[in-house]
């Protein structure tokens, strides 16, 4: 009978301590909070740079291999031929009237004043996308 008695109250306490966590289990559980929300924070300042990155690279080609046309500017490039590693061939439109230059990294030389106009036919990406799409 007194096992009986010192059993229940044992379960007694066991019941009264679920009910009122202890000191300990709180800190435990701020602890494990606290991690949870360093951990989210990191995860989101490391996707953030992965974002600004992409950003950067992605501009960085597209500024490289020149997709997006410059049509307000005065000087219009027509067309551009490379010959050797920095030397290329370089036709320009200036108020109407066409020029053909040769460029290398130290100059800048006035090949021809074109008399004729050369037409030089502009497509766009999609275009482009649809006569590779052909080819295959």
């Amino acid at each position: 009978m007194a096992n009986m008695i010192s059993m229940l109250s044992v379960m007694a306490q066991a019941l009264t301590d679920v009910d009122a966590p202890s000191s300990t289990t709180t800190a435990v559980l701020t602890r494990t909070s606290e991690v949870s929300n360093t951990a989210t924070l990191a995860n989101m300042v490391g996707g953030l740079i992965v974002v600004l990155a992409l950003i950067f690279v992605l501009a960085y080609i597209v500024k490289r291999l020149k997709l997006v046309p410059s049509n307000g500017g005065v000087i219009k490039s027509l067309a551009v031929t490379p010959i050797g590693q920095r030397e290329k061939v370089v036709l320009i439109e200036v108020n109407g009237q066409q020029y053909l230059l040769g460029v290398t990294s130290q100059q800048i030389s006035l090949i021809d004043k074109l008399d004729t106009q050369v037409d030089v036919q502009t497509s766009s990406f999609a275009s482009r996308l649809k006569q590779a799409k052909e080819q295959q």
